[in-house]
């Protein structure tokens, strides 16, 4: 699965995705249901994978599916080759 860019995090803990994006949020083990505020959430409230860097509201963001890595906006750039 290639890595994916998200635009802008809805808060610090998670951000609300739709059906199409619950397959790579499964395979990362960062799923979260069951919330009031909408059905589907990709947890990435342990920041960045390579430099621990926090995913603040409004920062855009990569997940690395395969190996469950959420990636702040420089290290997601490099990994993909932006």
């Amino acid at each position: 699965m290639p890595i994916i860019r998200f635009e802008a995090a809805d808060t610090p803990e998670r951000t609300q995705i739709g059906e199409g994006l619950t397959r790579p949020a499964v395979e990362a083990g960062r799923l979260e249901t069951g919330r009031a505020e909408g059905k589907y959430f990709l947890r990435h409230d342990d920041g960045c994978a390579v430099c621990g860097r926090a995913i603040e509201t409004g920062d855009a963001f990569y997940l690395g599916s395969e190996a469950g890595d959420v990636l702040c906006e420089e290290h997601g750039r490099e990994r993909r080759g932006d």
